[in-house]
């Protein structure tokens, strides 16, 4: 079997039918990569001209002036079958080592153990252990990592399952609080619209201001600009933006009010006239209902003009891009402005995308990733529970693993690496100090 370089658009058609296909092994992944700095190859085994397996491989310099090479989300291929996945690890590793590499990284997206809502291990369900086993047989070494921290791409992630289901039997599913928040910020007039290329550079500015908020380390504007142009020619990507109209918000208030009094004028009106009978006890109860209706519309309606004199018609408050890959829709990059975060927007953003993936088919919808550690001590147990008030369930995948061509390089590697990341996230964390 020999290890061949295939064109884009050949791997582009393997890989769109592939049951293991996603968008971090598309073209468009790679095409964002190269404008970032890493080369891309496509690489393939062929048996009667049809494509076995195959890979997008990335690749790029090291501190130590050789190359590293990454497969995202691991090969498209049949785990399963052990001679294919030893053949075609052999002819990966010589390709790198022929190309001065020190190793090579896969993550495949393969679930480990199956998991229900919290976390436990579904018992009969689907089991990668065997792989994970074969694969560290076959001298690939897993990358251990805290269960708190992710690896390179999301190991720990929460999905919902769509298949065969409507969006009243996913609503019925959701925690009552999840149903009452929805329903809350439709009250108040969070409303969703999907953004446009000059909606990026306000996307840039949330996840700006998101990472500054939640330390962490955020893109730059021609990064999602490029993600932008890169997946939107091929209808693999939704900018998706939570907003506010103040005014035309205003406007159903002032009605709603009007309506409000109408009615209660009119009751009391009958009351007054005896022109309808009514029991005293009930009267009295529903015009105090009524009357604390109307104090809270007067309150809303207030709040509603002061935003409409501070920000004008719209009023952002968050946004996510979407990737819509094979049969999932996959809540990837995401933030919100701090000073909107009562609103709540991602109830409204998620539930109108899984509304979407219900409208168009998709069988999965991923909120993507969370922490392993799912116990109350831990800092990031908040977004699982969020997550969680929707349905589905938690995801493990099997890992990342890397398979070292030169022991020695890569010990080398490894070092400075760890030296180079510690200098980064020393450097996050003083610019952060510093803008506080």
């Amino acid at each position: 079997m020999k290890l061949l370089e295939l064109s884009k658009e050949e791997f582009q058609g393997f890989s769109e039918n592939h049951p293991q296909m996603t968008f971090l092994q598309s073209p468009c992944w790679g095409e964002l990569k190269h404008q970032n700095g890493w080369d891309v190859v496509y690489l393939g085994v062929k048996k009667d001209k049809k494509i076995l397996a195959g890979c997008m491989m990335l690749s790029k310099m090291t501190p130590v002036k050789k190359r590293m090479f990454y497969a995202p989300r691991g090969f498209l291929i049949d785990y399963d079958d052990a001679d294919l996945l030893r053949e075609f690890t052999l002819l990966i590793r010589d390709y790198v080592k022929q190309h001065d590499g020190i190793f090579f990284k896969i993550d495949p997206y393969l679930i480990h153990k199956q998991r229900d809502r919290d976390g436990q291990v579904v018992e009969g369900g689907i089991d990668h252990s065997d792989v994970k086993n074969r694969l560290i047989q076959l001298g690939y070494l897993p990358q251990w990592t805290k269960i708190t921290d992710q690896s390179l791409q999301a190991q720990w992630m929460y999905t919902l399952d769509l298949k065969d289901k409507s969006l009243e039997q996913v609503m019925k599913e959701m925690d009552p609080k999840t149903r009452q928040m929805i329903r809350k910020n439709e009250k108040n007039g969070v409303v969703v619209r999907q953004g446009t290329r000059e909606d990026v550079r306000l996307f840039a500015d949330i996840m700006k201001h998101t990472s500054e908020r939640r330390d962490f380390l955020g893109r730059s504007y021609e990064y999602y600009l490029h993600m932008y142009d890169s997946f939107c020619q091929e209808g693999k990507f939704l900018l998706m933006i939570a907003e506010i109209h103040p005014q035309e918000q205003l406007n159903l208030l002032k009605q709603e009010e009007k309506d409000l009094q109408a009615e209660y004028d009119t009751r009391k009106k009958e009351h007054d006239t005896q022109e309808r009978k009514m029991k005293e006890d009930k009267y009295q109860q529903r015009q105090k209902d009524t009357e604390e209706q109307l104090q809270r519309l007067q309150k809303q309606q207030e709040k509603m003009r002061e935003l409409a004199d501070e920000y004008g018609e719209v009023l952002p408050l968050g946004a996510i891009i979407y990737m819509l890959y094979g049969g999932e829709v996959l809540s990837f990059y995401g933030g919100a402005y701090e000073n909107f975060l009562n609103f709540q927007p991602f109830y409204t953003l998620h539930y109108e995308m899984i509304r979407y993936a219900i409208d168009h088919g998709y069988q999965t919808y991923n909120f993507y990733g969370i922490h392993g550690n799912l116990v109350k001590e831990d800092p990031m147990y908040g977004v699982y529970l969020f997550k969680r008030g929707f349905g589905g369930q938690v995801v493990e995948l099997i890992g990342e693993f890397d398979y070292p061509v030169s022991l020695f390089w890569y010990r080398v590697y490894k070092i400075s690496y760890d030296v180079v990341h510690k200098a980064k996230q020393w450097k996050m964390k003083l610019t952060h100090v510093t803008k506080k």
